[in-house]
């Protein structure tokens, strides 16, 4: 475990991460002045778009995989050995539940693309347009990650969340790095639509 500065998380999320516990804290919340004044709004579009996304990017991941990964994803991409956070709020769960568990599940899947994005430059360097959408799905995540950064502390005044990340594929050899990409973007799928069903109302207008 290890202890960090609140907002070094967002640096800290630049860089992929093997699977260990991080301890985010810090005396208090940082000012609103990382608050934008829409930042409600913001959020909420930026969760449509990941899981509007979401199945596009594991499509076209599977299809530069080539074979086997073609022909038989539902065999090599079952995500069951792939752990993201615990994710046990629903529609009815307390705001404050909801935005710390959307939190710890972004901060996971971003440190996940970033192991995928370092792979697929490794092992796939001309599909551009993959790595173009993984690059945005990053972006998007980590302007997620921000807002939700701001409204735990603006509205809770929550400064520590504990955030465990996945299981890096740095020393995995080719075949096992693609097939820990497309296990983790197929559970980001299933998990994206869930956490959109259950974020995106609480984020609605008053």
């Amino acid at each position: 475990t290890g202890v960090v500065p609140f907002m070094a998380l967002l640096l800290l999320q630049r860089r992929p991460v093997a699977g260990r516990a991080l301890l985010v804290t810090g005396s208090s919340c940082p000012g609103h002045g990382l608050c934008r004044s829409n930042v409600q709004e913001q959020t909420r579009r930026q969760v449509a778009l990941l899981n509007a996304t979401a199945q596009d990017l594991f499509s076209l991941y599977l299809k530069c995989q080539g074979e086997p990964f073609s022909s038989e994803s539902d065999k090599l991409c079952n995500p069951a050995g792939i752990i993201f956070p615990a994710f046990r709020v629903n529609r009815t769960s307390e705001r404050k539940e909801v935005m710390v568990a959307m939190y710890k599940l972004f901060a996971f899947l971003n440190a996940s693309l970033g192991n995928i994005t370092r792979d697929q430059e490794e092992l796939n360097p001309t599909a551009k347009e993959l790595l173009d959408r993984l690059h945005n799905t990053t972006k998007t995540t980590r302007g997620l990650i921000s807002n939700l950064t701001c409204l735990l502390c603006k509205n809770y005044n929550i400064f520590q969340v504990d955030v465990r990340y996945g299981e890096s594929s740095k020393s995995k050899s080719a075949f096992k790095k693609k097939q820990q990409g497309c296990q983790v973007l197929r559970k980001y799928v299933q998990v994206i639509g869930q956490a959109a069903r259950v974020l995106l109302p609480h984020l609605s207008p008053s």
